[in-house]
């Protein structure tokens, strides 16, 4: 493995960016101690403070927060909002924005879903922080929704943390993916994988079959497709599913394919929110050289109109979404 840290790295690439002042550089470097926080006690649940389990509320979503939620919610809040270098943080857990007073606000917005794939919590299933800064537009010190709502193109950097039998630090900021593993021991997250590039096409498709009464003809046709028997375009494609976005976009990722989340007759916008996952993860792929769309248009042209809005999502190799595309319709 590289011995080169990821403030070190990210330092390097800010040398090499005309007017860098550093506060993108601060920034990260408070997402990073959040990550290891967060990394921390996700592998000491269960021995000794009380952190598994249901908090009793129910987040803005609709949905039953889990002890570690409003942990990671906490802490990425508390130190992103200190850092000096944001003016705003959008979090999937809060209804509202987050404001930093104009004293302590920088140029930066960030949004944050703190700990998805919690429901896998209790399981020890990967679960992991995805996160994605944009920087302020309009002008004043005002934080407005030309600000809050921006299109996926807009991004500055996106990135994930996985939590699992390692913790590892995905992030882009537009050039190349780059991938970074925690030493526990020394507390530093190393470079093991720089400039990730995902496969043109894959052998696996990802989606969650048990609401597959639900999906409308197109989706179905497609899943049937991908699971005929055609040798020359080499199906059937298996099916890998672990219900945890981070951990699954990992592995599509990693060995190519297509992840789908796609809108039903229950959902038709789906359930992933664009600002908190679509978008981020998007902004990802494309930078490692695969696609993502919401089944008609890419989702980084889409302009949210609302902090928690949702959109259908497909994503991962290139090849895999120009042919869903085409069964789509």
């Amino acid at each position: 493995m590289d011995r080169t840290t990821l403030v070190q790295f990210i330092r390097r690439q800010e040398k090499m960016t005309p007017g860098a002042t550093g506060e993108f550089t601060n920034l990260m470097n408070e997402v990073l101690v959040a990550a290891k926080i967060v990394s921390l006690q996700v592998n000491n649940a269960g021995l000794g403070e009380d952190i598994l389990g249901m908090s009793g509320r129910v987040n803005v979503q609709g949905e039953e927060v889990q002890k570690l939620d409003d942990y990671a919610n906490s802490i990425f809040i508390k130190l992103v909002g200190e850092s000096g270098n944001i003016c705003a943080i959008t979090s999937e857990e809060n209804e509202k924005p987050v404001i930093i007073p104009p004293d302590r606000a920088g140029k930066y917005i960030f949004m944050v879903d703190p700990l998805d794939g919690s429901s896998n919590i209790d399981v020890n299933v990967n679960i992991g922080t995805i996160f994605a800064v944009y920087r302020k537009q309009s002008p004043g010190l005002e934080v407005t929704d030309d600000d809050l709502l921006q299109p996926g193109t807009q991004q500055v950097a996106a990135g994930y943390i996985i939590y699992g039998p390692s913790t590892l630090f995905v992030y882009t900021s537009g050039n190349g993916v780059h991938s970074f593993t925690l030493d526990p021991a020394l507390g530093e997250f190393f470079l093991s994988t720089q400039n990730m590039k995902i496969p043109r096409h894959g052998s696996t498709y990802s989606v969650n079959e048990g609401n597959s009464q639900n999906w409308q003809e197109p989706q179905k046709n497609l899943v049937h497709y991908l699971k005929e028997w055609d040798e020359a375009t080499e199906r059937p494609y298996k099916l890998r599913y672990i219900g945890s976005l981070v951990a699954d976009f990992h592995r599509t990722l990693l060995k190519g394919g297509i992840f789908m989340y796609p809108g039903d007759k229950k959902s038709p916008q789906g359930k992933l929110r664009y600002a908190f996952e679509a978008a981020p993860l998007a902004m990802i792929v494309e930078n490692a050289g695969g696609k993502a769309t919401d089944g008609k248009q890419r989702i980084l042209d889409i302009r949210p109109t609302d902090i928690h809005q949702r959109v259908p999502l497909y994503i991962g190799s290139s090849d895999d979404l120009d042919r869903a595309h085409t069964l789509l319709g």
